[in-house]
């Protein structure tokens, strides 16, 4: 280095490299730029510096000066490999500034022959950092320079540190400028999704729209929505590679870490650890539904502290600490998505209690007016043939043929109402649930095996729409399955209940039930019933093996009727 006296010469090299990281706020230029400094004052002539990411790979981004040796075919000899200092830097053991006996890079550059080395044998190599945080390795050399002196190391890890806390300045500036940027594209999403969501026809559609708008407003490549159910994990909604899909896919929940003492509580539920959001992506990877993922936040979709809506999971492809600025963000993201749905699924309660109040008025005018006038023909009839049945002339039992038609067409049209009322306005759920699907399946000539499992009242909505799942699902039986013995079990727990019809007839095809999936308007009504309650609908069939119909509903909902919650 320069004769001059070293305490000089040292307080101008760390004045002149703090105003040259203080001209600017992008990374490589200003790298670069300080590394050209850095040669100049202290009379080295090469340097490069590598950035190291949070799993250990590492970008070679800066350099002054590198022999041919190690410049050819556009620095290839830097980009790739390891080398010893890194090796270091990756298990810990480099901590301070230290002199590298022999470089790999070097001695690989003599062995294979790549070109001149410019008289460099050795480097010192001191770690970037700033507090506790490292971010790389700032290596520097000249010919024939074997050894740095302890004062010469000293100054470089007075640089290093002057390069780390630059780099930590910048990183969160460009964290500040993102995150004010996703604001203003989060105000525009909420927009545009509040302007959809007014004129939604079902939570389907206006989940669709909430993955598809993500790809216009946000540059997040991978977006979930997933739900947790004990040991499995549904995959509801997916934005990636540009496309939006609702998989509805199933599949088993890995084992979730605990959340750690630290980790902070994030608005809405409890937070979703790093590692655990990470296992997430890694099951999402594995199952084919994305590729790679280098990180993933992932937050619960809450509202009101109501867990049920699930996760927004939000994956990245590259390294680097983009996602700590994107957090706040997707939290709020979040809560806004959570808002959006549950204003949709009151709205569906709203108009599903709409019509269920229409459906018993009508059955109470059919009642009051079309069913008392047949019935009234059906008595007025009767009279009138045994009227007739005093006379015993010819013309007379022409007119008990007509009178006796008359009286079989009004008894078969009040039977007919009859059933329409009931369906209108089920009497058998006075008696229960259960029970009357069993009368109603009986109806249907099937043979009926019940079971209850715990004491809960089910609250109107959810009853109701239990029974016209049941329903529907005893008519397929009837018509479909090849059996006559079916089993209905109802399960009620604090929070959820269960309903249950199986059979053991001919099963559905995997082509088959694939179709149905897609077109039939009964199990698209049945899975409708459910996710407009918050609920899940299963089915599971075996050819000539049976089908399960399994629809779970939280017991926790927010009523139209009165304004508060109902179980």
């Amino acid at each position: 280095m320069s004769n001059q006296d070293p305490h000089i010469q040292e307080l101008i090299t760390l004045k002149t490299i703090a105003e040259t990281l203080n001209e600017s706020n992008e990374l490589t230029p200003m790298l670069d730029v300080v590394i050209g400094k850095l040669l100049e004052l202290t009379g080295l002539t090469t340097g490069w510096l590598f950035i190291v990411n949070e799993r250990g790979t590492y970008e070679f981004v800066a350099n002054r000066n590198l022999p041919p040796a190690l410049s050819r075919e556009d620095n290839e000899p830097m980009r790739c490999g390891s080398c010893w200092c890194l090796e270091r830097y990756d298990d810990g053991r480099l901590k301070n500034a230290v002199n590298i006996l022999n470089c790999k890079r070097l001695d690989n550059a003599v062995r294979y022959q790549w070109g001149d080395t410019e008289g460099i044998t050795h480097h010192a190599t001191v770690p970037l950092r700033s507090g506790s945080r490292r971010f790389g390795v700032l290596n520097v050399a000249a010919p024939g320079k074997l050894h740095f002196s302890k004062e010469e190391l000293a100054l470089l890890e007075s640089v290093a540190y002057q390069i780390g806390s630059a780099i930590e300045r910048m990183r969160l500036y460009a964290a500040e400028q993102r995150r004010a940027d996703l604001f203003v594209r989060l105000g525009e999403y909420s927009s545009a999704l509040g302007a959809y969501a007014s004129q939604a026809v079902n939570r389907a559609e206006l989940t669709e729209q909430v993955m598809s708008l993500m790809g216009r407003y946000f540059d997040w490549p991978v977006v979930a929505l997933l739900e947790p159910l004990e040991k499995e994990i549904t995959l509801r909604a997916l934005y990636s590679e540009g496309k939006t899909t609702l998989p509805h896919a199933k599949f088993p929940l890995a084992e979730m870490a605990r959340p750690h003492p630290n980790d902070r509580k994030r608005s809405g539920g409890d937070p979703v650890c790093a590692e655990d959001a990470q296992r997430l992506a890694d099951q999402l990877v594995q199952e084919g539904w994305v590729s790679s993922l280098t990180r993933a936040v992932a937050t619960p979709v809450t509202v009101a502290g109501d867990s049920s809506l699930g996760l927004l999971l939000v994956g990245y492809d590259q390294y680097g600490d983009q996602y700590r600025a994107d957090i706040e963000v997707i939290e709020a993201l979040a809560e806004h998505i959570g808002l959006t749905l549950q204003r949709v699924r009151l709205e569906e309660n709203r108009r599903e209690l709409t019509r269920m109040d229409e459906r018993n008025r009508l059955a109470r005018d059919l009642h009051d007016s079309v069913s008392q006038t047949l019935f009234s023909l059906v008595m007025m009839s009767r009279g009138v043939g045994g009227m007739l049945a005093a006379e015993s002339n010819g013309q007379t039992s022409l007119l008990q043929d007509t009178i006796h038609d008359i009286q079989s067409l009004s008894q078969s049209a009040l039977k007919e109402m009859r059933e329409l009322i009931m369906q209108l306005r089920p009497p058998g759920l006075e008696e229960g649930l259960v029970t009357g699907l069993k009368q109603y399946g009986e109806r249907l000539k099937l043979h009926v095996r019940s079971h209850i499992s715990g004491i809960h009242e089910l609250p109107r909505l959810i009853e109701e729409a239990l029974w016209r799942i049941g329903q529907e699902a005893l008519n397929n039986v009837s018509k479909h399955a090849d059996t006559k013995e079916v089993t209905v079990a109802l399960t009620l727990h604090d929070d959820e209940v269960e309903l249950r019809i199986e059979d053991r007839g001919r099963g559905i095809t995997k082509q088959r039930l694939s179709e149905l999936t897609r077109h039939s308007i009964g199990l698209s009504s049945m899975r409708e019933r459910a996710e407009s309650l918050g609920g899940q609908f299963r089915l599971y069939s075996v050819y000539r093996g049976g089908t399960i119909i399994e629809v779970t509903l939280p017991l926790m909902l927010k009523s139209t009727e009165n304004g508060g919650e109902m179980r």
